[in-house]
């Protein structure tokens, strides 16, 4: 049973029974607490103490219950702040053990709390949009499912080669860059094309494919922006299967809604020109947040997991 402490109303049915000679085991049995409790309690009415006085006196020793607070030494606070900057996660510091931390992941995250760290750099909280949103957009007609990739990839949670695909437009709506996500290992590429628009999306891709190995991505899954209406023939020029998720439901590519909400803060928010900006620039965007370790690959950093499935030769054409 948990422990409670002894309250107002108790101590003064305490002090009544004591004025009337009620036994300390009684007044136990009454109020349903322990002799223990009921007994410091009449030894120091015995001793002249007011109920009163008691009470202040409880509430100073009760401060002191529990366990002391956690204070981290400099060099690991340094750490922390350091890593943080980097836009690694507190689990992250913790999981990768790359320096001993003296406190668990939960405490670290009260401490950010407490503002003890800048508690702004941590990841995103909360919904873009409110509980009963329906989606209006995204009413292509002739393309494929995203049913039609469980069937032609039964294997597809599993193995390598298979992307997650978006856009994310910057101020006005008068720029875009092209964000991919490789399932399995969680490296994000970007691609900056010229504009926004269908044929825009469709020459980078086609420039970008043609840059790397042919059949090293199996299939891609896009959201239903108008900006992919030329798909077919990205298909049918580099052998790749691309699939639509259904109109209103990101939780079908949520590794790539997430990798963009990333992206965002951490050098491509919405408030931002992409036409001011060149290829290098959003390379090294996505390069930075792929050398931060991820809990869900063992805490290994998504460029270490991609290499171990290709020939790192390659790596400067991919992003």
């Amino acid at each position: 049973m948990t422990y409670s402490h002894i309250t107002t109303d108790e101590l003064v049915l305490i002090e009544s029974y004591y004025h009337n000679n009620v036994s300390t085991a009684r007044i136990a049995q009454l109020i349903n607490r322990s002799r223990q409790t009921i007994h410091n309690v009449v030894t120091a009415l015995k001793q002249g103490v007011t109920i009163l006085d008691y009470y202040r006196q409880y509430k100073l020793n009760k401060k002191r219950c529990g366990r002391k607070k956690i204070i981290l030494p400099i060099k690991q606070q340094d750490y922390i702040k350091d890593q943080v900057a980097k836009g690694w996660t507190p689990d992250v510091i913790i999981g990768r053990s790359e320096q001993p931390i003296g406190c668990s992941v939960r405490t670290l995250y009260r401490r950010f709390n407490e503002h003890l760290f800048d508690e702004a750099l941590l990841p995103m909280k909360g919904k873009r949009k409110p509980n009963g949103h329906k989606e209006r957009r995204g009413k292509q007609a002739f393309k494929r499912t995203i049913e039609e990739r469980t069937t032609d990839y039964p294997l597809f949670k599993e193995e390598f080669g298979h992307l997650e695909g978006d856009t994310i437009v910057g101020v006005h709506h008068k720029s875009a860059i092209i964000t991919l996500v490789e399932r399995l290992s969680k490296v994000i590429i970007t691609l900056k094309p010229e504009g926004r628009k269908a044929v825009d999306i469709e020459t980078t891709l086609n420039q970008w494919f043609s840059s790397i190995p042919k059949c090293l991505f199996k299939s891609i899954t896009f959201d239903c922006g108008k900006e992919f209406s030329n798909w077919k023939s990205i298909c049918n020029q580099h052998d790749v299967s691309i699939y639509f998720a259904d109109p209103g439901t990101p939780s079908q590519r949520a590794l790539n809604e997430n990798s963009n909400g990333l992206l965002r803060r951490n050098g491509l928010p919405k408030e931002m020109d992409f036409n001011l900006v060149d290829q290098n620039f959003v390379s090294g965007v996505a390069d930075r947040r792929n050398r931060i370790p991820r809990k869900s690959l063992n805490y290994q950093t998504p460029l270490e997991v991609f290499l171990s499935y290709i020939d790192g030769s390659y790596l400067s054409s991919l992003y």
